[in-house]
């Protein structure tokens, strides 16, 4: 953790205090290091970053090695990989944060690098606004000069030096976003989630998904030139998320990426760095991309590996028949090669044989016979297997053998929430056998509660739920308090099927990655992930056919939610799903419930979430393009026929409190540029030069104000 506070320093652009290759920037006060600017004295070509045969261990263990990249300003990478495989460690690598056993890493001159953690821990004092505030107190402080300089003006003896320091100042301030820099704070705000209230809460009192928030806001509005984004979307709800994904999709910088959300990185990478133990691999494009092209490239080795061990089956039976003919010594020196060749593709796999010269192979494998017996050598051809080079995954099966009621789920006049407290009002709904219904919404608008009361845990307001006939209900919870934290992983699974004997319980436990001693491990002492998979260990045990899943791929790795989804289309029962997960809702969901807390109401779309978004960006346009015509009808003075409604008249008034900002608003930048142009060249009455500064401060925050209220209407 790092703590420095320069107040009088202009982060911007002057380098603070050096440790190994980095140069530090001080946001006010940071914590595992928001803004980190690195001089390595290399400009790597295009650029900012290059990563090359990293490696990193710990004690005896090997975590990755060959870890080689490079980050080209405007390529937005994302790193992706099985759980464990050192992804968090790259990234603090990249920062100076941790040091790698091995390998380079070069860096653009002067680079300046934002880093995000997955959980953001800094200490800080003030309110969220004033965290955010403090990315820009450079421009805080020439804002302050301004006004000094302009209560100076009426200084005749001083005028001219006054002025000229005004004039640049001013120009200086206007071109670095002076002032707008108050509207970008509330923007980036208001796309994570935080409201106009929230502005003003101290930032000790925010919980820590706010505070990851609040860091990743300020981390945006300091503008590095590459972000590092250890799980950006942990925190965020859908329309976070979502805006997030359009922020950084306009990023002019570079952005490194770890997240398990699929459909964020589908939005917004440019290429994908996959990461094995072994090294890493570059695919181009989006996540979907990515999948396309992995597969392919798995059966183009396959179509290799299988060629080339019919080209050496070829050989070992062309020794075996001459071994002991005419031609005996040709094919021992051919045996002696095939022996070499054998053992060092059983060691190193077939690819590292073909695409590396001998001398390099034989560093890595210990050739223990020199001279394989003919039928040994065609025996161990003949074993060779391609190996899949994904790491190991989830072995699932959920069974749903008992058929239910074609009726599963209804809802008669539903209302949710506690005594006192109502959460949403809920239409009728109707879930029927097979089908799949994704319940999305903001954090805390009630979507456990919902499914709580679903399943009679909890009681209505009012209204009434209504399960259908020969249910079996799974039911998957987010805190997983179907766990008990004092039972080990044996005895959560043996209180399920207690005739099963100790090694089955294991061989099971296997195909959820979990070996060895980890059968041993008491709950408590197991991770988010670990959870996730227990949990869905013992799901897989009972006989279901409605699953309730609440955040079912929290903590889950890609390969993982890979394999959870695949088993969820197979699925032959009925799936209530809450999840952020967008792409495990455009997979399964044929309908969406969505949650809105702001009307307090429950709205189902019939379709999948991808249909849902063009429709509601089909609409938007519409009303967009009803906005623009009824404006433009506004400013040509057309006469319509009045609506009796309030609807329409409020509608009218809005369009009409718009256009009268909008002439203001013109107005004003007009009244700026007159003065602008003044200030450039100054009359002699300096009482009248400190009256045009004045008035030009003062018209700039009255332009502020209406820009706000433009803002405030036209959204």
């Amino acid at each position: 953790m790092f703590f420095w506070h320069w107040p009088e320093i202009d982060f911007w652009r002057v380098p603070v205090f050096t440790v190994p290759l980095i140069l530090i920037f001080a946001l006010g006060c940071v914590g595992d290091g928001i803004i980190w600017g690195h001089s390595s004295g290399l400009a790597i070509h295009m650029s900012l970053i290059t990563v090359t045969n990293l490696s990193k261990s710990f004690g005896a263990a090997d975590i990755f090695s060959g870890v080689t990249f490079s980050l080209a300003r405007g390529a937005r990478l994302a790193l992706v990989g099985a759980n464990g495989v050192g992804k968090t460690t790259v990234l603090r690598i990249l920062v100076g944060l941790d040091e790698p056993s091995s390998g380079v890493v070069s860096r653009a001159r002067s680079i300046r690098i934002g880093y995000l953690p997955q959980e953001a821990d800094f200490e800080i004092k003030g309110t969220l606004w004033d965290t955010c505030l403090e990315v820009f107190a450079p421009l805080v402080k020439q804002q302050q000069e301004l006004h000094r300089l302009e209560a100076l003006m009426a200084d005749i003896a001083s005028r001219d030096e006054i002025l000229a320091r005004y004039g640049k100042l001013q120009q200086d301030f206007e071109a670095r976003g002076g002032y707008t820099y108050p509207t970008r704070i509330r923007q980036v705000l208001s796309g994570l989630g935080f409201s106009s209230e929230d502005e003003h809460m101290p930032v000790e009192h925010l919980s820590g998904g706010q505070r990851t928030r609040a860091y990743l806001a300020r981390l945006l509005l300091s503008d590095p030139d590459l972000l590092l984004l250890d799980e950006p979307t942990n925190h965020l709800d859908m329309a976070a998320t979502e805006w997030l994904e359009g922020y950084l999709s306009q990023w002019h910088g570079a952005a490194l990426i770890v997240s398990h959300d699929r459909y964020f990185l589908d939005r917004v990478a440019t290429g994908i760095i996959e990461m094995t133990p072994v090294g890493t691999e570059y695919y181009p494009g989006n996540y979907s991309a990515y999948l396309n092209e992995r597969q392919a490239r798995w059966e183009r080795r396959r179509e290799v590996f299988e060629a080339e061990k019919e080209k050496l089956l070829s050989e070992a039976l062309y020794i075996k028949k001459y071994i002991a003919g005419q031609n005996v010594t040709q094919a021992r020196g051919r045996l002696r090669r095939l022996s070499r060749i054998v053992q060092a593709i059983e060691q190193v796999g077939m690819e590292a044989v073909l695409n590396k010269k001998w001398i390099e192979v034989s560093e890595d494998v210990n050739i223990t016979v020199s001279d394989l017996s003919a039928e040994e050598a065609e025996r161990r051809v003949r074993a060779l297997r391609f190996v899949d080079p994904r790491p190991p995954r989830l072995h699932l099966q959920i069974r749903s053998e008992q058929r239910s009621g074609e009726l599963v789920i209804r809802t008669y006049g539903l209302q949710v929430g506690y005594p006192g407290r109502k959460l949403f009002d809920a239409p009728d709904i109707v879930l029927r056998r097979c089908e799949c219904a994704a319940l999305i919404g903001p954090n805390g608008a009630g979507k456990t509660t919902f499914l709580k009361t679903i399943l009679g845990q909890l009681p209505p307001l009012a209204g009434e739920v209504q399960l259908g006939a020969s249910l079996k209900i799974g039911y998957f919870a987010q805190a997983h308090e179907g766990l008990n934290p004092e039972n080990t992983l044996l005895q959560e699974i043996d209180a399920i099927v207690p005739h099963w004997l100790p090694g089955q319980i294991r061989d099971y436990l296997g195909k959820y990655l979990f070996s060895g001693d980890d059968v041993y491990k008491k709950v408590s002492m197991l991770s988010g992930g670990e959870r996730g998979r227990l949990a869905l260990a013992k799901l897989a045990l009972q006989e279901t056919n409605l699953l309730l899943l609440d955040e079912p791929t929290n903590h889950l790795d890609i390969p993982s939610q890979e394999v959870l989804e695949a088993v969820l289309e197979a699925y032959a029962g009925t799936i209530l799903l809450v999840t952020h997960d967008r792409y495990l809702v455009d997979a399964l969901a044929t309908q969406i419930w969505e949650i809105d807390p702001d009307e307090s109401k429950l709205t189902v779309f019939l379709g999948t979430y991808s249909q849902m978004r063009e429709e509601r960006e089909k609409q938007a346009a519409r009303e967009e393009a009803m906005r623009l015509q009824e404006r433009a009808a506004s400013v040509a003075g057309k006469s319509r026929r009045p609506d009796r409604s309030d609807a329409a008249k409020q509608e009218r008034r809005r369009i009409a409190q718009i256009q009268e900002l909008e002439n203001q608003i013109a107005e004003l930048e007009s009244r700026l540029a007159e003065i602008g142009f003044l200030l450039e060249h100054p009359p002699a009455d300096s009482a009248k030069v400190a009256r045009l500064g004045q008035d030009y401060a003062r018209i700039q925050r009255e332009m502020d104000e209406k820009l706000a209220a433009w803002e405030k209407l036209s959204a």
